[in-house]
């Protein structure tokens, strides 16, 4: 980072300070009896900007270099092959205009024509014009699936250049398989179905890298297919992909639905380990049942193991009313109450694979009440099937609890970035919105992992690094991206000079380093 630039920051991080102390325990209003909101409003004028010009977005720059320093700009033009001549749009100029418009805050492909009508952030992109909503509409409706997977490996060797240059593409590659329901309104979305949960739309498949929370491969699908349809070419893929960046082991995680038999001796015979959800039957709970209580380890989780750590232990605050329990109680529904849980194993040979794997039992202790009243106590036993002979039977528990952590991965490309969604008619249409939609969260993702490390500073460059890759997406935009800058060109220079300082801009020129 520049001195000037570093000075600059400063500056403003101490005006800042200066302001806020000053009303630290309370301060006498400016105008008495008025809101602090209100103070000045009278004088408010609006007027439009003749020879500035600036924008909402000043991030984008960085994305743009971003996306160009990782090679993939330049990697899209040469092998979608989407369009066949640029009159004057290239492939790369459609995908990044669907990403950018997600990164700028917008909702939907509609939102791209208020940029398209922004001359500041067409002047930020040193573009003449951008593809209006149609134009990037009728280019998702022209992807085959063939294509579709060429985006997808396009994204993904870009992907592993971030890898390699992070330095993260090293020990254990935690691949997460789930499916995910897309519902749609529309009544002529080719392919869709109506689902199991008695939604019509798509139901795709997403299989991601855990160590990044990153999206690997999307797989659209009609609504009522099964989860793990199609899964195992695909993650034999992510496979692929995770050693060729550099890792040296492999763990497939996924839920009952992905426990297929047919395909673990596979996998094993190619050392990758595994650790499914294994659906229960009565034979498996009369097995579990039969085994005696002395075999069975009490499971103790990490918040109670990390609580008794703590020495001496902090004095214990008032617990809140439990809201949700007590409307329960009173209306006397059913209320179930986890008293312990403990684990075993045994071994099982499915029948339709040739090795035997360990089953590691989850034996949970329910208490049934209504009311006041308990009906019912007994047990409830959960199944996990893995190859791993090394790990614990306690490891094996949390390593399928934490697969959980892709639903947070999906809520996010639901709810945030809008990237599971199905805005177009055809099938491929909406199979490549969710992808190239996507992109948008990898770059967040790749803006942390590229930020540089310095030896003196390593414990807090680090957890920069881990707090930006793990951000919610809304919050990555407020303190990176939606930062007013004003747009100059100076010679043969593009100048993003920002009007509004964020606490997290040292993070932001440091990333500019790296590049």
């Amino acid at each position: 980072m520049k001195k000037t630039v570093y000075r600059r920051l400063t500056n403003k991080k101490n005006k800042i300070a200066r302001k806020l102390d000053q009303l630290i325990g309370g301060a006498e209003p400016l105008v008495e009896g008025n809101p602090e909101f209100s103070a000045g409003a009278g004088n408010i004028v609006y007027e439009v900007g003749d020879r500035t010009q600036a924008v909402s977005a000043g991030g984008i720059g960085a994305m743009k270099m971003l996306a160009d320093d990782v090679g993939l700009t330049s990697a899209i033009d040469e092998r979608l092959n989407i369009l066949k001549i640029a009159r004057p749009y290239q492939d790369s100029d459609h995908v990044l205009n669907i990403a950018f418009n997600l990164l700028c805050g917008g909702n939907c492909l509609d939102d791209i024509e208020i940029r398209r009508n922004d001359t500041a952030y067409l002047e930020a992109l040193g573009a003449r014009s951008i593809p209006d909503p149609t134009t990037a509409g009728d280019f998702l409706r022209r992807f085959s699936e063939s294509q579709l997977w060429s985006l997808m490996h396009t994204i993904n060797a870009a992907r592993v250049n971030v890898w390699q240059r992070a330095g993260i593409a090293k020990g254990t590659a935690r691949i997460d398989a789930d499916g995910t329901i897309v519902p749609t309104l529309g009544e002529c979305k080719e392919g869709m179905d109506m689902s199991y949960k008695g939604l019509w739309g798509y139901h795709p498949l997403v299989v991601s890298l855990a160590n990044t929370n990153e999206p690997l491969f999307i797989v659209n699908r009609s609504g009522n297919r099964p989860s793990h349809e199609g899964a195992p070419q695909v993650l034999t893929e992510a496979v692929e992909l995770c050693r060729s960046a550099g890792f040296t082991d492999v763990l497939l995680r996924g839920d009952t639905d992905f426990s297929m038999t047919a395909h673990l001796d596979a996998w094993h015979d190619d050392g990758v380990r595994f650790v499914f959800g294994y659906a229960s039957n009565k034979s498996f709970e009369n097995r579990a049942e039969a085994m005696p209580d002395v075999e069975y380890e009490g499971l103790v989780r990490k918040a109670e193991l990390l609580f008794e750590a703590r020495d001496p232990k902090p004095a214990e605050r008032a617990k809140q009313p439990r809201v949700k329990e007590a409307i329960v109680e009173k209306r006397g529904y059913l209320n179930r109450k986890l008293l312990w849980e403990d684990t075993a194993e045994f071994h099982h040979k499915p029948s339709k694979a040739k090795n035997t794997y360990r089953i590691v039992v989850l034996r949970k202790r329910v208490v049934d009440k209504h009311g006041q009243t308990t009906t019912e106590s007994k047990y409830v036993y959960f199944f996990y099937v893995t190859n791993d002979w090394s790990l614990t039977q306690q490891q094996v528990i949390f390593e399928a609890n934490q697969r959980c952590n892709q639903e947070n991965l999906l809520g996010g490309l639901k709810g945030d970035v809008r990237a599971l969604r199905a805005p177009i008619n055809t099938f491929n249409g909406n199979w490549a919105h969710m992808v190239i939609a996507s992109l948008a969260w990898n770059l967040k993702v790749w803006f942390g992992l590229l930020l540089p490390i310095t030896p003196r500073w390593k414990e807090k460059h680090e957890a920069e690094r881990d707090m930006v890759v793990k951000m919610e997406f809304r919050t990555f935009l407020q303190h990176f991206i939606l930062i007013p800058a004003q747009i100059v060109r100076t010679g043969r220079r593009l100048v993003y000079r920002f009007l509004a300082w964020r606490p997290n801009m040292p993070i932001f020129f440091r990333f500019l380093d790296a590049l």
